[in-house]
């Protein structure tokens, strides 16, 4: 204020009135500027005003995000269903997976006989049909596949297998035939690869085989032994030809390779292929006794048990069922082994224990009746539950044939089991045959010949017979097909 100059009162103020200096207003203006300099710059003071709407933006961005993410996941569990799905709602909307999955390059060897016999006589080669293998993603969706064909009613299920053909299995099969008709002979493995090229996703994956087992088998490695699960008139009786002619005499069982014939102590004395009704200690113990290196099972079925049998290594044979079915009607009543039924319009609805045997016989499963053909939950689960167990417990047999195809497997039963001598497989071999003589041969060469010395079941039964037999055994329509995939993979496909 020293420094200040003076003002002259006695000359009149030239300044308006509102910039005079006073108290008040100085008072006012120094508060304004400690507010002012209190107060963040201009750019702080705009970017603190916009912040909500950025961490609006970014809430937006996040959210839309997720929802993206969301319609994903709902488009991929509507092409896989997973295998758990409830069967009470499952219904309708696995028919509709089923056939998505098969439009999507069902048909291993394409589109039906007609488009596989291009090969002229002489070995030249076999043209590849159209289409592809069906490409399943593993053995996990297969039974997926499974399970939701399972919850067909009987009928729709046959005409989905029919008609799309999941395991690309049924077009291979007359593929196969027709070729087999046009050259006259059997197929190479090079030309069988043409009808089915290894599939880049196969239903034997994961390999559930214990290999080590075979490997110690093949090599005759004490307390090692091969169980057979024999599925009745699907090759059982040829299969132990197999091993008779592979073996030596001392380590087969003296009836039809069933070692419990005569064990004493047991449940039925004098009777063979009971294996069910042995502990696992048991069977081990009075097959090292025996020296016995062949276990069949012919009339019980097959417990996950048995696969802690030390040493085991498991085998079986598959046919058509209903082939099979027709054939033990022949092969028990038409030729008198025991039956009293003269006609199979009687002797079906009696047997109730033969229906779905296949699948019953792995799954251990117990036979309902009235289950195999309703609509209602507790029937679709419970189909959905045996497919399921069977498949799973056939995936660990390390050897799965297929006996319209024996005239392929010779490959695979060295591989697995190390016999070498497999001219058997190809030895139309029948129990009890001085029984009743038949015509058809003694040899079975090609997929074709097995149905030429067999009834047919189109021929021999009634339209109403024949779609009963056909829908009680729907299920077992099921596993033969995957069966039949698994021995395809295993056989066309590298370790």
């Amino acid at each position: 204020e020293h420094c200040a100059p003076r003002r002259d009162a006695s000359r009149p103020s030239t300044s308006p009135p509102w910039l005079e200096p006073s108290s008040a207003v100085s008072s006012v203006a120094k508060k304004a500027l400690r507010d002012a300099q209190r107060m963040p710059p201009k750019r702080a003071r705009k970017d603190s005003l916009l912040a909500p709407a950025w961490s609006l933006r970014v809430c937006l961005v996040i959210a839309c995000f997720v929802y993206f993410l969301g319609v994903l996941m709902i488009n991929s569990n509507r092409q896989e269903p997973p295998a758990s799905e409830a069967a009470a709602g499952g219904g309708r909307r696995k028919g509709k997976v089923v056939a998505g999955f098969a439009a999507g390059g069902a048909g291993a060897a394409g589109a039906g006989a007609a488009g596989a016999a291009g090969a002229a006589a002489g070995g030249a080669a076999v043209q590849p049909a159209k289409g592809s293998v069906a490409p399943l993603e593993s053995l996990d969706y297969a039974i997926s596949v499974a399970r939701s064909l399972a919850a067909l009613s009987p009928d729709e299920l046959l005409k989905t297998l029919a008609e799309k053909d999941p395991f690309g299995v049924r077009r291979f099969d007359e593929a196969l035939v027709a070729a087999e008709a046009k050259l006259g002979a059997t197929l190479s493995k090079e030309q069988l690869r043409e009808l089915f090229p290894c599939p880049r996703r196969r239903v034997s994956l994961p390999d559930l085989r214990d290999h080590s087992r075979a490997e110690a088998f093949s090599a005759g490695l004490p307390d090692t032994f091969l169980f057979f699960q024999h599925l009745r008139k699907a090759g059982g009786t040829g299969f132990c030809s197999l091993a008779e002619a592979n073996l030596p005499r001392k380590n087969l069982p003296g009836y039809y390779c069933m070692p419990d014939y005569g064990w004493e102590g047991g449940w039925r004395q004098r009777q063979a292929g009971f294996l069910k009704h042995w502990s696992n200690e048991e069977i081990t113990r009075r097959l090292r006794e025996k020296g016995h290196r062949v276990a069949g099972n012919e009339w019980d079925k097959f417990q996950v048990r048995h696969f802690d049998l030390p040493g085991a290594v498991f085998a079986t044979s598959f046919r058509r069922p209903l082939d099979r079915a027709l054939s033990q009607f022949r092969f028990e009543c038409a030729e008198h082994r025991g039956c009293t039924h003269e006609r199979p319009e009687t002797w079906w609805p009696a047997r109730p224990d033969l229906w779905n045997v296949y699948s019953l016989t792995f799954a251990d499963g117990q036979a309902k009746k009235t289950l195999w053909a309703e609509s209602t939950p507790e029937a679709m689960k419970y189909r959905m539950s045996i497919i399921e167990q069977a498949i799973r417990v056939l995936a660990r047999f390390n050897l799965v044939l297929v006996m319209e195809w024996l005239s392929y497997a010779a490959e695979s039963v060295t591989k697995e089991l190390g016999f070498r001598d497999t001219r058997a497989l190809t030895k139309r071999v029948r129990p009890h045959i001085s029984q009743a003589k038949r015509d058809g041969g003694e040899t079975v060469s090609g997929a074709a010949t097995v149905r030429k010395a067999s009834w047919v079941p189109e021929e021999v039964l009634s339209p109403k017979l024949y779609k009963l037999m056909s829908e009680s055994l729907a299920i077992d329509e099921i596993l033969n097909d995957v069966a039949r995939r698994l021995f395809l993979e295993r056989l066309v496909c590298p370790a």
